[in-house]
């Protein structure tokens, strides 16, 4: 069996540094939103709240989830902390659904007794919250279109952001037209889009962590540029799966139309890998090689 990987290093120190910024910066929206919401009496105010609290704690997981993935392999753990922030994703889609469906209640409940409430701290703490969290969104945004981690911390804060946004436009409808249930709609709102990012983010990160074949990759495709090549009678029993957002697995068993040396299979292998990875950005192969062996080849795929 050959095996052979390609890693590309991203700059993860630097993707650290950014968590930790945008944690500090939430952590000071939180706290003048929980003050401001209690004084006030605005749930949309608290529910922004809650949903950067939640955000705070989601930084904090995808953060430890930045320096795990930075330790090394050992003997007890062959790939190290490679998938902790596949983990993380899922854990921060998770929180998005739970605290949208916690917004949900409290809406319908005040929308049924709406409530005088102090516009003029929710404006100017809305306003707060949205520079603070558009400088977040603005730190993360490059690292979130390579990364599930940082793609998952982006969407906590461009979702937050987003809702402060809806918070302040509620916030100037109750001070000018006393449209106190305003309030509660946004609320709504803002529950119902958390719920649509957070379910696209869960659903992918759970085909990471069950190791399902990516959507962008097609293995009949994968099957057939590969018993194109030389000395290739059929490749089977295949397996493609991501390790990572930077790592892109595949493991199979090659059928030789002859029974080659180590040093000519070596060469094919090197072949196989390079076409791998420039046709389907596959970055890690695992070959096993037989020549005559009794085993059912027409398999494509099989446990």
């Amino acid at each position: 069996m050959n095996h052979h990987h390609n890693h590309s290093h991203s700059p993860k120190d630097l993707r650290g540094k950014k968590l930790l910024i945008s944690i500090i910066l939430n952590i000071g929206i939180t706290v003048a939103q929980v003050i401001g919401g209690l004084v006030s009496g605005s749930l949309s105010l608290l529910s922004d709240a809650l949903h950067n609290f939640s955000d705070v704690v989601s930084l904090i997981v995808s953060y430890v989830a930045a320096r795990l993935t930075k330790q090394k392999a050992s003997i007890n753990r062959t790939f190290g902390y490679k998938r902790a922030e596949i983990l993380a994703a899922f854990v921060n889609a998770s929180t998005l659904i739970i605290v949208a469906i916690i917004l949900i209640f409290e809406a319908v409940k005040r929308f049924n007794n709406p409530q005088e409430i102090e516009s003029r701290l929710v404006i100017w703490l809305a306003m707060v919250a949205i520079i603070g969290n558009g400088l977040s969104v603005l730190l993360l945004r490059k690292d979130s279109k390579n990364n599930i981690n940082m793609r998952s911390a982006y969407l906590h804060l461009l979702t937050d952001m987003l809702a402060s946004v809806a918070v302040l436009i509620g916030g100037l409808l109750m001070k000018y037209y006393q449209l106190f249930w305003v309030d509660s709609l946004l609320t709504l709102l803002i529950a119902l889009y958390l719920i649509w990012v957070g379910y696209d983010l869960l659903k992918t990160s759970t085909k990471m962590l069950m190791l399902f074949t990516p959507d962008t990759i097609n293995i009949k495709d994968v099957v057939r540029t590969v018993n194109k090549l030389p000395k290739v009678s059929k490749l089977h029993h295949v397996h493609i799966w991501n390790l990572s957002d930077d790592e892109l697995h595949l493991e199979a068993h090659l059928d030789l139309t002859e029974d080659i040396s180590t040093t000519d299979f070596n060469a094919l292998l090197l072949n196989i890998e390079m076409v791998l990875h420039d046709k389907f950005n596959i970055n890690h192969v695992t070959i096993q090689p037989e020549f005559n062996k009794e085993d059912p080849k027409e398999v494509i795929v099989q446990d």
